[in-house]
């Protein structure tokens, strides 16, 4: 839904640090327009309307009557009662990850956008990256040849958000670390794979450092309210396996005793990849025979991109354009799948297979 000029009017939805991070990227978005925002927090409100110059609000029909379409970036708890509102309302959406915070939630979502008239655009931003672009790129030319195992690491050394937090209550936000960064792991991975059926996963998650009242750090992005707001995992290793037989290892932490790692690494029948998501960097490692056995490693340049910028740009082109073909509803609910599966296994101490 766009205004005769072509312009789609976009309104916030939870105007915290992550909405306003939007905001901000909006106003270098061609063909949309920031015209409002909604939050049940008075002071949020206002913040947001100085800033940005909009209106605000606290209903959720009065935000839905003056836009063509929402960007979701409330806490996860929460995804579902904006989301599918905006979706019944007509409105396109675009929705901040994880697709909900938990797998019911996520599949009434998923239900309500194949209803709906609206397009439904799930926030995975780190697909557009430059490299990680080049890469997929590759990855359907062919270079790779089949791929068939995926290892996928986001490890803070210390990196927990702050204690007593959303992010940090099981009941609002739906998990920790994994639901939180692991989310982008596994999306990316699966991605890699071009989102094969997942028959198997196991998985451990575990709690080892936000429970602490030594919890030693340099800084977090919240105040500290010690270990009575933690409830959560604070790291998960995990094992998945695909229907073709494909694979995927995982490693995800919010506190570890190791060095940050923000790193894919690809095997394929014809070539190999690492991906530092972290420093941006692509290197391809390939062999052959011609002339005389060798190995050739090459590193990969790219422009420096703004990976939610360039997402927002893909949503609005959707919303004009009225079909999406990326950062599904399908592929996100696939991954909310895999964390749920990761959850149980780890609760039941076995493997878990999706169709049970």
């Amino acid at each position: 839904m766009t205004t005769e000029d072509g312009q789609v009017r976009i309104g916030i939805v939870g105007l915290g640090n992550i909405g306003s991070y939007h905001a901000e990227f909006l106003r270098e978005v061609e063909a949309a327009e920031l015209v409002a925002g909604l939050d049940v927090d008075a002071t949020a409100r206002r913040t947001f309307a100085e800033e940005f110059d909009v209106e605000t609000y606290e209903d959720r029909a009065d935000l839905f009557s003056v836009v063509d379409a929402v960007i979701v970036t409330t806490p996860n708890r929460f995804h579902e009662e904006y989301a599918v509102g905006a979706l019944e309302a007509g409105l396109d959406v675009l929705l901040e990850k994880p697709l909900a915070h938990t797998v019911e939630s996520a599949e009434r979502i998923a239900e309500a956008a194949r209803d709906a008239d609206g397009i439904c655009m799930v926030g995975f931003n780190n697909r557009f990256a430059n490299p990680v672009e080049v890469l997929k790129h590759d990855l359907r030319a062919g270079r790779y040849g089949d791929v068939t195992h995926v290892e996928a690491n986001y490890v803070r050394q210390r990196g927990i958000p702050g204690r007593g937090s959303w992010f940090t209550s099981k009941e609002v936000a739906g998990g920790g670390a994994l639901i939180d960064i692991g989310v982008h792991a596994i999306d990316l991975a699966l991605y890699f794979l071009d989102f094969p059926e997942v028959v198997e996963v196991s998985g451990t998650t575990r709690a080892e450092f936000g429970g602490r009242e030594d919890y030693a750090y340099l800084r977090q992005w919240g105040a500290d309210e010690g270990p009575g707001g933690f409830d959560v995992e604070d790291s998960a290793s995990a094992f998945i396996r695909c229907a073709d037989g494909e694979t995927v290892s995982l490693e995800v932490a919010w506190a570890t005793n190791r060095p940050d790692s923000d790193e894919f690494v690809i095997r394929g029948t014809e070539a190999g990849a690492t991906l530092d998501r972290n420093d941006h960097e692509l290197t391809v490692y390939e062999a052959g025979v011609g002339g005389a056995n060798h190995l050739s490693t090459t590193s990969v340049e790219t422009r420096e991109s703004v990976p939610h910028r360039d997402e927002q740009r893909a949503f609005v082109r959707a919303v004009r354009e009225g079909t999406l073909d990326r950062n599904t509803v399908d592929q996100a609910l696939s991954v909310q799948r895999v964390i749920d599966a990761i959850y149980r296994s780890s609760a039941e101490g076995r493997a878990v297979r999706l169709d049970e």
